[in-house]
């Protein structure tokens, strides 16, 4: 037993040092993906397609396109997966933790500075310029999936039409389901679009992931309702990680849909009719506090689910800073565990079932929507920023955005000096 534990460890060990230079492109990545899911598809593309070559470009744009199909982090998903296909589950989870971890400890932090002081730390103009260079960055990763996804005129079809509701109906959350659905089902319709006549052979689905998500599910509801009905003295770490669970198990649509749905759990139902004058130990949360939330976030490098780090220290702060520590770190592991659960079990059945047929004409159809909606997080981002005003400010925001689109496209330079020049450029300009 002894030996064959050491044979396991053994092996991890191995595994971990043949994919440092791997994880280390993970972690500047971390440090260095501003912008939001829409920009961080374009970093990813630039550094782990072009750059290192750990994925083809046919590889990453199936990756995504699977991973809107999915609830939770989608951004946070791919990333797995591109570490999954490098080294198997061992090295996806280490890709999950390097690439969440720093977004989290700066969310967490903030919790604890905001929530003792009441002040926003980063009305700085540091970051003025990082719209423009994500939009620039999703421009880049449009850009090269069309030139991958979009081959006929049904696929033309279907991305024009993806893009259209996607930009109208940006924060309508079953938005990207729905098309994801719909275009999968119109390239069904061709007969010329058929996979390799392989025999398909029956494969062994490994359940474990599946249950486990499951199991967490059923637990987290039984204790926090308990906890809920019998008034436990510590309830609120119950409660919050049965909501965060529950967040990271049914958001479609990333942190567009995540922050509205927290403001709803924490703002609106603690001072509705029914809850205002209980006793019930409920969480609640100054709605000043939570929009403060959602603004950092989107000022910080990492997935905007980081955000759940931040929610879960405020959250508990009331209980003292060790309560708040351990709110950051349920709201850390609550968020993102169901997506990371339910990534790694669809995925290896997603390789087989594509093999058939119907699947495979809709992932063609499917790659379509997701330009599409790349096309639409563009022009909908595009939307709030000062292009057309014809001063200095304008200017300078085209230059921005053409400038990273072009050094993405026509040269070698990594995105995270992108970065620091566009936060230099918000420092000097």
């Amino acid at each position: 037993m002894i030996s064959l534990n050491l044979l396991f460890i053994t092996n991890y060990l191995l595994t971990f040092i043949r994919h440092i230079p791997f994880l280390k492109a993970v972690f500047l990545h971390s440090i260095t993906a501003f912008g939001g899911p829409q920009g961080h598809m374009g970093m990813m593309l630039k550094t782990f397609v072009d750059k290192r070559k750990d994925v083809t470009k046919e590889e990453l744009m199936e990756y995504i396109s699977f991973c809107q199909m999915l609830p939770g982090a989608s951004s946070t998903q791919t990333l797995t997966l591109i570490g999954y296909k490098r080294g198997g589950v061992f090295l996806a989870v280490l890709t999950l933790v390097i690439w969440i971890l720093p977004a989290c400890f700066i969310m967490g932090a903030l919790s604890f500075l905001i929530g003792s002081s009441g002040n926003t730390p980063l009305k700085s103009d540091l970051f003025r310029f990082i719209p423009e260079m994500a939009i620039g960055f999703l421009a880049y990763a449009a850009f090269k999936s069309f030139k991958i996804s979009i081959n006929n005129v049904i696929t033309l079809i279907i991305m024009l039409v993806a893009m259209t509701a996607t930009y109208f109906l940006f924060k309508t959350p079953w938005v990207i389901p729905v098309l994801i659905i719909l275009g999968g089902v119109a390239t069904n319709f061709s007969s010329k679009r058929i996979p390799e006549k392989d025999k398909i052979k029956p494969r062994h689905i490994r359940w474990t992931n599946i249950w486990l998500f499951l199991v967490v599910f059923l637990i987290a509801g039984f204790l926090s309702e308990t906890a809920r009905k019998h008034e436990w003295k510590d309830r609120k770490a119950y409660n919050l990680f049965e909501n965060f669970y529950r967040f990271g198990s049914f958001v479609f649509g990333g942190g567009d849909v995540l922050i509205p749905m927290m403001v709803d759990q924490y703002v609106a139902r603690p001072t509705a009719k029914k809850f205002k004058d209980s006793s019930q130990n409920i969480i609640r949360i100054k709605r000043d506090e939570l929009l403060t939330g959602a603004g950092l976030v989107r000022a910080i490098p990492g997935p905007v689910f980081s955000i759940g780090s931040y929610v879960g220290g405020i959250a508990l702060k009331d209980q003292g800073k060790e309560f708040q520590l351990l709110g950051c770190v349920i709201g850390s592991i609550a968020i993102f565990l169901p997506s990371a659960l339910l990534v790694l079990f669809f995925f290896p059945v997603w390789q087989y079932l594509k093999k058939y047929v119907i699947v495979y004409r809709a992932l063609e159809g499917i790659n379509a929507v997701v330009v599409g909606l790349m096309w639409a997080a563009s022009l909908y981002l595009l939307k709030d920023i000062s292009i057309l005003s014809f001063n200095y400010s304008s200017f300078l925001n085209i230059f921005v955005i053409a400038g990273t689109f072009c050094i993405l496209q026509f040269t070698k330079i990594p995105p995270p000096l992108i970065v620091l020049v566009c936060l230099f450029f918000g420092f000097a300009f």
